[in-house]
Protein backbone atom coordinates (compact mmCIF):
# COMPACT_ATOMS: atom_id res chain seq x y z
CA UNK A 1 0.00 0.00 0.00
CA UNK A 2 1.30 3.36 -1.10
CA UNK A 3 0.46 6.09 1.60
CA UNK A 4 1.10 10.13 2.48
CA UNK A 5 0.66 12.39 4.64
CA UNK A 6 0.11 15.63 3.61
CA UNK A 7 -1.25 19.23 5.29
CA UNK A 8 -0.79 23.05 6.12
CA UNK A 9 3.22 23.72 6.66
CA UNK A 10 3.81 23.42 10.66
CA UNK A 11 0.75 20.85 11.22
CA UNK A 12 2.49 18.14 12.53
CA UNK A 13 2.44 16.25 8.62
CA UNK A 14 6.12 15.15 9.42
CA UNK A 15 5.60 14.08 12.64
CA UNK A 16 2.36 12.09 12.24
CA UNK A 17 4.54 10.86 8.89
CA UNK A 18 7.44 9.17 11.32
CA UNK A 19 4.64 7.96 14.08
CA UNK A 20 3.03 5.91 11.81
CA UNK A 21 6.13 4.98 9.93
CA UNK A 22 7.28 3.84 13.50
CA UNK A 23 4.16 2.04 14.55
CA UNK A 24 4.47 -0.47 11.33
CA UNK A 25 8.14 -0.59 12.16
CA UNK A 26 7.56 -1.68 15.46
CA UNK A 27 4.61 -4.03 14.62
CA UNK A 28 6.97 -5.94 11.85
CA UNK A 29 5.69 -4.72 8.84
CA UNK A 30 8.01 -3.76 5.78
CA UNK A 31 7.86 -0.24 5.48
CA UNK A 32 9.66 2.09 2.92
CA UNK A 33 9.21 5.49 3.67
CA UNK A 34 10.18 8.72 1.77
CA UNK A 35 10.88 11.83 2.66
CA UNK A 36 9.54 14.50 -0.05
CA UNK A 37 9.17 17.36 2.16
CA UNK A 38 11.06 20.68 0.78
CA UNK A 39 11.96 20.17 5.01
CA UNK A 40 13.86 17.58 4.88
CA UNK A 41 13.32 16.58 8.58
CA UNK A 42 11.94 12.68 8.66
CA UNK A 43 15.19 11.43 9.10
CA UNK A 44 15.69 12.97 12.68
CA UNK A 45 12.63 12.23 13.23
CA UNK A 46 12.73 8.41 13.04
CA UNK A 47 15.89 8.87 15.20
CA UNK A 48 18.96 9.93 12.83
CA UNK A 49 20.65 12.73 13.97
CA UNK A 50 21.74 15.75 12.29
CA UNK A 51 24.86 15.10 10.68
CA UNK A 52 23.62 11.51 9.66
CA UNK A 53 20.42 13.11 8.00
CA UNK A 54 22.46 15.97 6.62
CA UNK A 55 24.66 13.29 5.13
CA UNK A 56 21.95 10.73 3.89
CA UNK A 57 21.91 9.88 0.42
CA UNK A 58 19.25 11.25 -1.93
CA UNK A 59 16.96 10.51 -4.86
CA UNK A 60 17.70 13.95 -6.60
CA UNK A 61 20.97 13.45 -6.93
CA UNK A 62 20.53 10.05 -8.27
CA UNK A 63 18.47 11.54 -11.17
CA UNK A 64 20.55 10.14 -14.12
CA UNK A 65 20.76 6.57 -12.47
CA UNK A 66 16.90 6.05 -11.41
CA UNK A 67 16.15 6.87 -15.00
CA UNK A 68 18.69 4.56 -16.55
CA UNK A 69 17.72 1.86 -14.61
CA UNK A 70 14.16 2.25 -14.67
CA UNK A 71 14.22 2.76 -18.30
CA UNK A 72 15.01 -0.97 -19.12
CA UNK A 73 14.84 -1.89 -22.74
CA UNK A 74 11.56 -0.50 -22.62
CA UNK A 75 11.66 0.32 -27.11
CA UNK A 76 9.70 3.27 -26.68
CA UNK A 77 12.23 5.50 -24.65
CA UNK A 78 15.45 5.96 -26.38
CA UNK A 79 17.84 7.13 -23.99
CA UNK A 80 17.39 8.00 -20.00
CA UNK A 81 17.82 11.63 -20.99
CA UNK A 82 14.26 11.89 -22.83
CA UNK A 83 12.59 10.38 -19.82
CA UNK A 84 11.23 12.89 -17.44
CA UNK A 85 9.23 12.53 -13.99
CA UNK A 86 6.17 11.09 -15.28
CA UNK A 87 7.19 8.61 -17.70
CA UNK A 88 4.95 5.55 -17.51
CA UNK A 89 6.54 1.86 -16.97
CA UNK A 90 5.55 0.17 -20.30
CA UNK A 91 6.89 -3.44 -21.64
CA UNK A 92 10.64 -3.63 -20.84
CA UNK A 93 10.75 -1.30 -18.39
CA UNK A 94 12.28 -2.38 -15.28
CA UNK A 95 10.25 -2.29 -12.33
CA UNK A 96 11.23 -2.40 -9.11
CA UNK A 97 9.78 -3.88 -5.71
CA UNK A 98 10.11 -2.08 -2.60
CA UNK A 99 12.38 -3.91 -0.39
CA UNK A 100 14.46 -5.75 -3.31
CA UNK A 101 18.08 -4.96 -3.82
CA UNK A 102 18.88 -3.13 -6.81
CA UNK A 103 21.52 -0.38 -7.46
CA UNK A 104 18.61 2.38 -7.04
CA UNK A 105 18.22 1.78 -3.12
CA UNK A 106 21.66 0.58 -2.52
CA UNK A 107 22.57 4.59 -4.14
CA UNK A 108 19.48 6.04 -2.73
CA UNK A 109 17.67 4.11 0.76
CA UNK A 110 19.46 3.79 3.98
CA UNK A 111 18.31 1.71 6.89
CA UNK A 112 17.02 3.54 10.29
CA UNK A 113 15.10 1.61 12.70
CA UNK A 114 14.16 -1.03 10.67
CA UNK A 115 12.71 1.35 7.88
CA UNK A 116 13.95 1.35 4.58
CA UNK A 117 14.44 5.52 4.10
CA UNK A 118 15.02 7.47 1.37
CA UNK A 119 15.30 11.34 1.02
CA UNK A 120 14.59 13.42 -2.25
CA UNK A 121 17.05 16.19 -1.01
CA UNK A 122 17.15 19.12 0.07
CA UNK A 123 16.62 22.81 -1.62
CA UNK A 124 20.26 23.89 -1.46
CA UNK A 125 22.03 27.45 -2.55
CA UNK A 126 22.58 26.15 -5.81
CA UNK A 127 19.43 25.74 -6.69
CA UNK A 128 18.15 29.13 -5.58
CA UNK A 129 17.15 31.15 -8.63
CA UNK A 130 17.25 28.14 -11.11
CA UNK A 131 15.40 25.35 -10.08
CA UNK A 132 12.25 24.47 -8.75
CA UNK A 133 12.06 21.73 -5.65
CA UNK A 134 9.62 19.77 -7.58
CA UNK A 135 12.61 18.84 -10.22
CA UNK A 136 14.05 16.49 -6.84
CA UNK A 137 10.60 15.22 -6.08
CA UNK A 138 10.65 13.99 -9.68
CA UNK A 139 12.95 11.20 -8.68
CA UNK A 140 10.54 9.76 -6.05
CA UNK A 141 7.65 10.15 -8.73
CA UNK A 142 9.36 8.54 -11.46
CA UNK A 143 9.95 5.78 -8.80
CA UNK A 144 6.80 5.52 -7.86
CA UNK A 145 5.47 4.98 -11.47
CA UNK A 146 7.48 1.69 -11.85
CA UNK A 147 7.41 0.76 -8.34
CA UNK A 148 5.28 -2.61 -7.70
CA UNK A 149 4.21 -3.54 -4.17
CA UNK A 150 2.36 -6.28 -3.03
CA UNK A 151 0.01 -7.38 -0.03
CA UNK A 152 1.59 -6.00 3.38
CA UNK A 153 4.02 -4.01 2.28
CA UNK A 154 3.67 -0.29 3.06
CA UNK A 155 5.60 2.76 1.32
CA UNK A 156 4.58 6.38 3.32
CA UNK A 157 5.32 9.11 1.56
CA UNK A 158 6.10 12.60 3.50
CA UNK A 159 5.00 15.21 1.18
CA UNK A 160 5.70 19.19 0.62
CA UNK A 161 3.16 21.08 2.73
CA UNK A 162 -0.18 22.79 1.51
CA UNK A 163 -1.82 22.78 -1.87
CA UNK A 164 2.21 22.35 -3.58
CA UNK A 165 1.72 19.04 -3.41
CA UNK A 166 -0.96 19.23 -6.67
CA UNK A 167 2.26 20.79 -9.05
CA UNK A 168 2.44 17.35 -10.74
CA UNK A 169 0.77 13.99 -10.49
CA UNK A 170 2.32 12.52 -7.64
CA UNK A 171 -1.14 12.48 -5.55
CA UNK A 172 -2.49 10.14 -7.73
CA UNK A 173 0.48 7.63 -6.65
CA UNK A 174 -1.01 6.90 -3.78
CA UNK A 175 -3.80 4.41 -2.18
CA UNK A 176 -4.66 6.76 0.74
CA UNK A 177 -3.53 10.41 1.55
CA UNK A 178 -4.06 11.16 5.16
CA UNK A 179 -4.10 14.96 5.27
CA UNK A 180 -2.69 16.45 9.29
CA UNK A 181 -5.35 19.04 10.27
CA UNK A 182 -4.66 21.74 13.44
CA UNK A 183 -7.80 22.85 14.84
CA UNK A 184 -7.73 25.86 13.22
CA UNK A 185 -9.83 27.37 10.06
CA UNK A 186 -6.42 27.53 8.53
CA UNK A 187 -5.83 23.88 8.42
CA UNK A 188 -9.03 23.35 7.69
CA UNK A 189 -8.70 25.50 4.82
CA UNK A 190 -6.08 23.62 3.30
CA UNK A 191 -8.18 20.56 3.62
CA UNK A 192 -11.02 21.86 2.01
CA UNK A 193 -8.83 23.35 -1.18
CA UNK A 194 -6.99 20.01 -1.10
CA UNK A 195 -10.31 17.47 -1.32
CA UNK A 196 -11.62 20.21 -3.71
CA UNK A 197 -8.29 19.22 -6.07
CA UNK A 198 -8.53 15.64 -5.35
CA UNK A 199 -12.28 15.03 -6.09
CA UNK A 200 -12.05 14.40 -9.60
CA UNK A 201 -8.98 11.68 -9.50
CA UNK A 202 -10.59 9.51 -6.93
CA UNK A 203 -8.07 10.07 -4.24
CA UNK A 204 -8.96 8.33 -0.97
CA UNK A 205 -8.45 11.50 1.69
CA UNK A 206 -8.65 11.15 5.24
CA UNK A 207 -8.14 13.62 7.81
CA UNK A 208 -6.26 13.18 11.29
CA UNK A 209 -6.33 15.92 13.59
CA UNK A 210 -3.27 16.92 15.08
CA UNK A 211 -2.21 19.16 18.19
CA UNK A 212 -5.41 18.63 19.91
CA UNK A 213 -5.84 19.92 23.64
CA UNK A 214 -9.33 19.21 24.65
CA UNK A 215 -12.92 18.63 23.68
CA UNK A 216 -13.83 22.01 22.18
CA UNK A 217 -10.88 21.26 19.48
CA UNK A 218 -12.39 17.54 19.11
CA UNK A 219 -15.83 19.28 18.19
CA UNK A 220 -14.41 21.89 16.13
CA UNK A 221 -12.11 19.38 13.87
CA UNK A 222 -15.78 17.01 13.91
CA UNK A 223 -17.98 19.73 13.00
CA UNK A 224 -16.37 21.39 10.42
CA UNK A 225 -14.57 18.17 8.75
CA UNK A 226 -17.34 15.36 9.39
CA UNK A 227 -16.76 11.81 8.08
CA UNK A 228 -13.35 12.74 6.93
CA UNK A 229 -12.14 12.69 10.13
CA UNK A 230 -10.68 9.42 11.11
CA UNK A 231 -8.54 10.58 14.62
CA UNK A 232 -6.99 12.93 16.09
CA UNK A 233 -3.83 13.04 18.45
CA UNK A 234 -3.65 14.86 21.41
CA UNK A 235 -0.66 17.20 23.28
CA UNK A 236 1.71 14.20 23.73
CA UNK A 237 4.81 13.95 25.75
CA UNK A 238 6.26 11.65 23.52
CA UNK A 239 6.05 13.64 20.77
CA UNK A 240 7.87 16.59 22.56
CA UNK A 241 10.54 14.18 23.47
CA UNK A 242 11.41 13.33 20.08
CA UNK A 243 11.46 17.03 19.11
CA UNK A 244 14.08 17.48 21.33
CA UNK A 245 16.21 15.17 20.37
CA UNK A 246 15.32 12.34 23.16
CA UNK A 247 12.86 9.55 21.00
CA UNK A 248 10.97 7.03 22.60
CA UNK A 249 10.02 3.61 21.49
CA UNK A 250 6.65 3.62 19.81
CA UNK A 251 5.09 1.54 22.66
CA UNK A 252 5.29 4.62 24.79
CA UNK A 253 2.97 6.57 22.94
CA UNK A 254 -0.24 7.66 24.79
CA UNK A 255 -2.96 4.99 24.71
CA UNK A 256 -5.27 7.35 22.91
CA UNK A 257 -2.75 8.30 20.40
CA UNK A 258 -1.94 4.62 19.66
CA UNK A 259 -5.54 3.88 18.80
CA UNK A 260 -5.67 6.77 16.22
CA UNK A 261 -2.55 4.86 15.08
CA UNK A 262 -4.27 2.04 14.82
CA UNK A 263 -7.23 3.50 13.01
CA UNK A 264 -5.28 4.79 10.26
CA UNK A 265 -3.53 1.53 9.78
CA UNK A 266 -7.15 -0.11 9.57
CA UNK A 267 -7.98 2.43 7.19
CA UNK A 268 -5.10 1.80 4.68
CA UNK A 269 -5.53 -2.47 5.14
CA UNK A 270 -9.36 -1.87 3.58
CA UNK A 271 -8.32 -0.34 0.37
CA UNK A 272 -7.79 -2.22 -2.60
CA UNK A 273 -5.82 -0.92 -5.24
CA UNK A 274 -7.18 -0.46 -8.81
CA UNK A 275 -4.20 -1.13 -11.12
CA UNK A 276 -5.45 -0.23 -14.24
CA UNK A 277 -7.07 3.23 -13.04
CA UNK A 278 -3.66 3.52 -11.23
CA UNK A 279 -1.79 3.28 -14.80
CA UNK A 280 -4.19 5.18 -16.06
CA UNK A 281 -3.67 8.38 -13.91
CA UNK A 282 0.04 7.90 -14.65
CA UNK A 283 -0.46 7.96 -19.01
CA UNK A 284 -2.88 11.06 -17.85
CA UNK A 285 -0.47 13.61 -16.22
CA UNK A 286 2.75 12.48 -18.33
CA UNK A 287 0.75 13.26 -21.45
CA UNK A 288 0.13 16.42 -19.84
CA UNK A 289 3.31 17.06 -18.98
CA UNK A 290 4.55 16.43 -22.39
CA UNK A 291 2.07 18.98 -24.31
CA UNK A 292 2.84 21.36 -20.99
CA UNK A 293 6.69 21.51 -21.20
CA UNK A 294 8.37 18.07 -21.34
CA UNK A 295 8.02 17.80 -25.34
CA UNK A 296 9.99 21.45 -26.18
CA UNK A 297 12.67 20.63 -23.03
CA UNK A 298 13.57 17.62 -24.51
CA UNK A 299 12.98 17.94 -28.43
CA UNK A 300 11.31 14.58 -28.47
CA UNK A 301 7.74 13.79 -28.72
CA UNK A 302 7.39 12.35 -25.14
CA UNK A 303 3.64 10.76 -26.16
CA UNK A 304 5.31 8.15 -28.16
CA UNK A 305 7.05 6.90 -24.66
CA UNK A 306 3.34 5.49 -23.66
CA UNK A 307 2.69 1.71 -24.15
CA UNK A 308 -0.94 1.61 -24.27
CA UNK A 309 -1.69 -1.92 -23.81
CA UNK A 310 0.45 -1.97 -20.24
CA UNK A 311 -0.89 -2.10 -17.32
CA UNK A 312 0.89 -2.25 -14.10
CA UNK A 313 0.36 -4.80 -11.55
CA UNK A 314 2.43 -7.56 -9.30
CA UNK A 315 1.39 -10.20 -12.52
CA UNK A 316 3.89 -8.41 -14.69
CA UNK A 317 7.08 -9.90 -14.82
CA UNK A 318 9.98 -7.56 -13.69
CA UNK A 319 13.02 -7.11 -15.86
CA UNK A 320 15.98 -8.28 -13.99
Amino acid sequence: MKIAFVGKGGSGKTTLSSLFVSYLADAGKPVLAIDADINQHLAVALGATEEEALAWPTLGDNMALIKEYLRGANPRIPDAASMIKTTPPGRGSRLVKPFEDNPVFDACFRSLGGVRLGVTGQFDEDDLGVACYHSKVGAAELLLNHLVDGPGEYVVMDMTAGADAFASGLFTRFDVTFLVCEPTLRSVGVYRQYADHARDFGVRLMVVGNKVTDADDVEFLSTQLGDALIGWLSASRHVRAAERGAPRPIGELEPHNLDTLSTMLSTVDAEQRDWARYQRQGVEFHLRNARAWGNGRTGSDLEAQVDLDFVLDPSVPALG
